[in-house]
């Protein structure tokens, strides 16, 4: 009658308590399998990738539309800017500025990086020299040139400007002309 003790699970079948118990485990495991795959799918997922176009194609011909002309400078730092028509192909572009002292020797570089609109049938660039000379009068040429540094085909003729005093910054900015001043009014306040 009172045999050998059976052992509990002899069955093969846990208990009903101790079942919903293993269920109540794997479902905790399955959501935090869960969550570390979305968790891993948001935070190493690049979706920029999968917006940028192809390059347009380039240009056949690109020109400059406004020339060249200094936008502000101080005694040892200069900004020229210049607009073209869109020079297409790599969305990566560059504005390139060829200076020096002397006209016949514009053996300085300077570069300013750009990222091209595709919307827009114009390109504005601006590139910043520095380490200039105060009071110093320096000639350039701009150019431009995609990132794999093949030129967009359009040079300036050379320009120069002067940099000023120390203290004395020259800011010609906006360049555009054909926009109308600014107009100040001011609204009487209350006594």
């Amino acid at each position: 009658m009172y045999g050998a003790a059976r052992p509990p699970y002899s069955s093969g079948r846990l208990p009903k308590r101790e079942q919903q118990l293993g269920i109540c485990s794997m479902n905790r495991l399955l959501l935090k399998l869960a969550v570390t795959a979305v968790a891993g799918i948001l935070l190493f997922s690049n979706p920029t990738v999968a917006q940028i176009p192809p390059p347009q194609k380039r240009a056949e011909h690109v020109e400059i539309t406004k020339a060249p002309e200094l936008e502000m400078a101080h005694d040892d730092t200069a900004i020229v800017r210049w607009t073209t028509t869109n020079p297409r192909g790599d969305d990566e572009h560059y504005g390139i500025v060829h200076y020096g002292t002397d006209p016949e020797d514009l053996s300085q570089t300077a570069k300013g990086h750009i990222r091209l609109n595709r919307a827009h049938p114009e390109t504005i660039f601006r590139v910043r020299m520095q380490d200039l000379k105060p009071q110093t009068t320096y000639y350039y040429k701009v150019s431009s040139m995609g990132a794999d540094g093949e030129s967009d085909g359009v040079e300036s003729p050379v320009n120069h400007f002067t940099t000023p005093a120390p203290g004395d910054p020259i800011v010609n900015y906006p360049a555009d002309r054909s926009l109308p001043s600014a107009k100040i009014t001011a609204t009487p306040q209350p006594k």
